[in-house]
């Protein structure tokens, strides 16, 4: 079925509509938890002032670039997971959680070590204002102690969602988010006994709620005998060979992750020496693009589990007529979203203490970013649904590299750095690049060569 004829019945499948959402839904509710608890940190620094805005928002950066190496690992191991789901191989499904494991851990420690050795170092890489380096370095090393928590949290929670248990992870997220929200407010501006911490209570509220979050994902796993609940022996059951197949096909991911998120944060510096006041628009203004952005991770994510599943089941065609099903849904779905993503920009001067200047800055980006919002959900899809989900790994590479380091960040740099341009135009240049994206997308999707068997 050609994508054409696939827009005249978008809507005939109603099983794959049921199985998506029933997988969806839940991923998008615990991506909005997590964004949720992002947001309320953002809100609650925001009556702090404009220097403690930007200097969380840089160090929530190191943990944005720690979050997608991880994504990156644990999305490749999920390629192999759905397609072992889909053979009902629980050993191979063990083995592969393991390796994650032990990738994810040891990017933790790495991270750990480096946010408590040099947190200023870090800090002073993003900003050259000395006191946005002094409260972002205090931030990132209290914020520390999370890494490794959260690290062994996201193997189970994409482990989980790849065997189609999606519930527990949302739930754990939800009492997370409870907990970094009550701890926040009586950290961060004292109550009782507790002083007022300030970024370091707001951190303090972070680490104990991933800690928690990583307890409940381990315990209620183990307890209710889930699939990818193995003993030490399973874990370590991977050999070299499979070892080296998993990094053939999750290696492009991982530095497809790495390459993205280190562009993200590349714009973050363009932003950030371009002033604090446009780092602080630029850090609020994703911030709220994250309460809505959940819905396409989650359908993104949904479907890479149905189409996994149907390439390990052999039922290659249905896969393609997936694939063609949901970047058309996804695309409309996001035109509505962006409508209802803007009035957001209205309610900001009720709830941060920014000056006008920043506020000006928000209000053009809002609008910039809903116009962009049908081409980023198409990609998202793309890359995330269908074409990780058939193994096509080094695609994903090249279509980021190549448009987003050849294109969209030399052009962003330039106008910042050269042209001197304002601050709404730079973001604008940064977000063009979906435009090209999905051209190259459409062109991948109707080759069809992004389907392949792995296991």
């Amino acid at each position: 079925m050609t994508l054409g004829a696939q827009k005249f019945s978008l809507f005939g499948d109603k099983q794959f509509y049921r199985s998506l959402f029933s997988l969806a839904i839940p991923i998008m509710l615990q991506n909005l938890v997590n964004s949720f608890v992002n947001m309320v940190d953002t809100i609650m620094i925001g009556r702090l002032g404009t220097a403690e805005i930007a200097a969380v928002g840089l160090g929530n950066q190191v943990f944005f670039l720690f979050t997608m190496v991880l994504f990156g690992i644990c999305s490749g191991g999920a390629i192999f997971t759905a397609q072992f789901w889909g053979k009902k191989d629980i050993q191979g499904i063990r083995k592969n959680a393991g390796l994650c494991f032990f990738l994810d851990t040891t990017v933790a420690l790495i991270f750990t070590i480096l946010a408590l050795t040099v947190p200023e170092g870090i800090i002073g890489f993003y900003s050259k204002d000395p006191r946005v380096i002094s409260i972002g370095a205090v931030y990132i090393k209290t914020l520390a102690p999370a890494y490794i928590p959260f690290g062994i949290s996201f193997v189970f929670m994409l482990t989980l969602r790849s065997i189609e248990r999606v519930r527990l992870a949302m739930v754990a997220a939800l009492i997370a988010l409870s907990i970094n929200m009550g701890l926040n407010w009586i950290f961060i501006f004292g109550a009782g006994p507790v002083p007022a911490m300030g970024v370091r209570g707001a951190a303090i509220a972070t680490v104990i709620a991933r800690i928690v979050e990583m307890l409940i994902l381990v315990t209620v796993s183990y307890r209710r005998k889930y699939q990818m609940a193995g003993t030490l022996r399973e874990y370590t059951g991977f050999n070299l060979a499979f070892a080296g197949r998993f990094l053939r096909i999750t290696g492009p991911v991982i530095f497809n992750e790495f390459i993205w998120a280190l562009g993200i944060t590349v714009q973050t510096i363009i932003f950030a020496r371009t002033g604090t006041d446009a780092v602080a628009a630029f850090n609020i203004t994703n911030t709220f693009s994250q309460l809505t952005w959940v819905v396409f991770i989650g359908l993104g994510n949904g479907v890479a589990v149905l189409i996994g599943k149907k390439i390990g089941e052999g039922a290659e065609a249905t896969a393609r007529d997936y694939a063609n099903r949901i970047v058309i849904f996804a695309t409309l779905l996001a035109a509505v979203v962006a409508l209802l993503l803007y009035p957001f920009s209205l309610l900001l001067p009720l709830i941060f203490n920014v000056n006008p200047q920043v506020l000006r800055y928000i209000s053009i980006m809002f609008i910039i970013l809903c116009c962009s919002y049908p081409f980023r959900a198409f990609n998202m899809n793309l890359i995330v649904g269908v074409c990780r989900a058939g193994g096509d790994t080094i695609f994903c590479v090249l279509f980021e590299v190549f448009v987003m380091w050849g294109y969209s960040l030399p052009l962003g740099a330039a106008m910042a750095f050269l042209v001197h341009a304002p601050v709404w135009l730079i973001y604008l240049c940064l977000c063009s690049e979906d435009i090209f994206k999905m051209i190259i997308g459409l062109w991948r999707l109707k080759s069809g060569r992004w389907l392949r068997t792995l296991v």
